[in-house]
């Protein structure tokens, strides 16, 4: 039986400037709204013409090309349950992912109750549930 592949994360730094060469025409739209700069995306498949983003329950087809590997994991990931560790107490899901690239650190926003926390937190201010 064949191993799993290890997922890859990683970030792409389009922006509409580039133009939509770089992006699968059925996913334009959508990874236009996602706005991905900064967003840490997981890399879960690959074929000669395009690659498999994963970004929270979305896939997206983009090329190659713009796509830049994170060697370090972040301790969080989509769907983690987490909570805070100092007040306000918040509890919920990891629904988004950043990396500062400057700061070479991972930044996460928590869904609590179907609502997005408007704060984005820092690892060190989220522990698993």
């Amino acid at each position: 039986m064949p191993r799993p592949k290890p997922v890859v994360f990683g970030l792409y730094g389009w922006t509409p400037e580039y133009g939509y060469r770089y992006i699968h025409p059925a996913n334009r739209r959508s990874f236009e709204w996602l706005e991905p700069v900064g967003k840490v995306f997981e890399k879960i498949d690959e074929n000669d013409d395009w690659i498999t983003l994963r970004y929270d329950e979305q896939q997206f087809f983009v090329s190659a090309e713009l796509f830049k590997e994170l060697y370090q994991k972040p301790p969080f990931s989509f769907g983690d349950q987490v909570r805070t560790t100092a007040p306000p107490a918040h509890q919920g899901l990891v629904s988004d992912v950043f990396f500062d690239e400057r700061a070479d650190t991972f930044q996460f926003q928590v869904v609590e109750k179907k609502r997005k926390i408007q704060r984005v937190f820092e690892a060190d201010e989220l522990v698993i549930e």
